[in-house]
């Protein structure tokens, strides 16, 4: 098997270990948030609506990960608008997302030439078609999505926890929920390449998932599923190489293997935090 100074010596294990990092550090970012407004699954659905975009790139020989930026942000946008004004509940609005992104991404696709094996590297993810134009707009806009995650938890995060509190307390709900869907489009978009479309999602919710077992605050949470997402994001790309296995899937094991192993420490750490009850005790009966 080869070693760490020997995959260190190819140029595309390099850039795609930077945007492993990337993706480790942002999808977990994002996905905090998801899990406390209860969206779980719209990573799924933007994901899908993202291969629209990808399939868009390709027919006009433009960057797909552009396009799927765009395209992502604009299908975000929508569901947010359709959740707060429509009368399309948060589920139905997913659905339309995740059957209508992918249609959309197999026709387009089609009309470009190619067949639904052209997006597989966009699906699940390939280390190898990282080049340095992707890894520039990776890097930057998971720079813009880290400043923007962390510079403004306090409105974001009040935001998620009860909408209600905080328009009354002066906060602009509509706009930071909007800003949230575009930044997990974002994030969607920036993964990609390393997790495939398909299963970006798992990796802003499980870490997140598994961070949750063992913290008690938001904030730990959000900085312990940061380090398990950068942990499984790395670990996936390097063994996916040893193995030769697609990076996207390795990733996902990886940070599911790391869920299986702090859930049993999570429920200790939780059972030892619970007050010791007493039995209460038995009534005599009168007669």
């Amino acid at each position: 098997m080869a070693g760490v100074n020997e995959i260190l010596s190819y140029d595309f294990m390099q850039m795609a270990l930077v945007a492993a990092l990337i993706t480790g550090l942002t999808a977990p970012a994002i996905g905090t948030y998801l899990v406390q407004r209860r969206l779980a699954l719209l990573g799924d659905g933007i994901g899908h609506i993202a291969l629209t975009g990808v399939a868009a790139g390709l027919l006009t020989n433009t960057q797909p990960l552009v396009t799927a930026v765009v395209v992502s942000i604009l299908g975000a946008v929508a569901i947010e608008l359709m959740r707060t004004y429509g009368r399309t509940s948060g589920d139905v609005a997913l659905a339309l997302l995740f059957y209508g992104g992918i249609a959309g991404g197999v026709m387009l696709t089609n009309l470009a030439g190619g067949s639904a094996s052209t997006l597989n590297s966009y699906l699940f993810g390939s280390i190898t078609t990282i080049d340095s134009t992707d890894l520039t707009i990776v890097v930057v806009l998971g720079a813009v999505v880290m400043l923007l995650s962390a510079g403004l938890s306090p409105q974001l995060f009040a935001v998620c926890q009860d909408e209600e509190h905080a328009r009354v307390s002066g906060v602009p709900v509509r706009a930071y929920a909007l800003l949230i869907a575009v930044l997990a489009a974002v994030t969607v978009t920036v993964s990609m390449r390393t997790v495939g479309l398909l299963l970006v999602s798992a990796l802003m919710v499980v870490p997140v998932a598994a961070a949750q077992q063992v913290t008690r605050s938001f904030r730990a949470t959000f900085v312990l599923a940061m380090v398990i997402g950068t942990f499984a994001a790395v670990a996936g790309v390097l063994g996916s190489y040893q193995i030769d296995t697609q990076p996207g899937p390795t990733i996902v094991i990886v940070a599911l293997a790391v869920f299986l192993v702090v859930a049993p420490v999570g429920h200790v750490v939780r059972s030892r935090r619970r007050p010791a009850t007493s039995a209460p005790e038995p009534v005599e009966e009168t007669a």
